[in-house]
């Protein structure tokens, strides 16, 4: 079986597949430019994306059998824990304007569309935070993260940026790192990431069904997924 799945899912994957009775080759990648392989024509079984949306295109232009959501995740904020001051929340470290804001790439990724919309719901402050934010991973032509390396871990301790913006899934590992703070963004504002796979092939609904199980249930819950 062959799945392209959003690279969010990495970590969590390899746990996943071990209680899955069927070999299975894993792609990963930003899922806004895995649909864009799968629109030109690259097969596969499944696609796990970390939106709905990208599944739910690929069923209504015809190329998807099935549409099947299983998880949810959130957004957090990881900052250099050097440039904390005393009070700091999770906004008053985005409208301040002495800290480099780093996201993932809207379009492309669905993390750096879910941190839009956290902008959006931020308001007339939130605006501001947008335009001084870079978008340095899941683009077409961002640097590569090293292998073993987190994202925010990779930018912050780089010296790319002082704050990330990304998912709550990964924010255990990133609390184990020292010199990194990882900052909870309150429900009222946090945007719902929606994961969902499209069923492309016969094959691939095998998967999806125990995607939908209660045991990678758990499986998803204990790496920081919502179910």
């Amino acid at each position: 079986m062959r799945v392209l799945a959003a690279g969010s899912l990495r970590i969590v994957w390899q746990n996943l597949l071990a209680q899955f009775p069927e070999p299975v080759e894993t792609h990963f990648g930003p899922a806004g430019l895995l649909r864009e392989r799968i629109e030109a024509g690259e097969k596969c079984d499944l696609f796990a994306s970390a939106n709905l949306a990208h599944p739910q295109a690929l069923l209504a232009s015809g190329r998807a059998l099935s549409v099947m959501p299983f998880a949810c995740n959130k957004l957090c904020l990881t900052v250099r824990s050097d440039v904390l001051q005393a009070g700091d929340g999770w906004q008053s470290l985005l409208i301040r304007d002495d800290l480099r804001i780093a996201t993932s790439t809207a379009g492309a990724d669905p993390s750096g569309d879910y941190t839009q919309e956290l902008f959006t719901r931020m308001g007339e402050a939130g605006e501001a935070v947008r335009a001084r934010a870079t978008a340095l991973v899941g683009g077409r032509d961002s640097a590569p993260i090293p292998a073993g390396k987190l994202a925010a871990e990779w930018i912050i301790l780089g010296g790319q940026a002082d704050v990330f913006i990304g998912y709550a899934s990964y924010a255990a590992k990133l609390r184990e790192v020292a010199g990194l703070t990882v900052i909870d963004i309150p429900a009222r504002v946090n945007p719902r990431a929606e994961y969902a796979s499209a069923v492309m092939t016969a094959r691939g609904k095998a998967l999806a069904d125990y995607l939908l199980s209660k045991r990678a249930k758990t499986i998803l819950l204990n790496a920081g997924f919502g179910a």
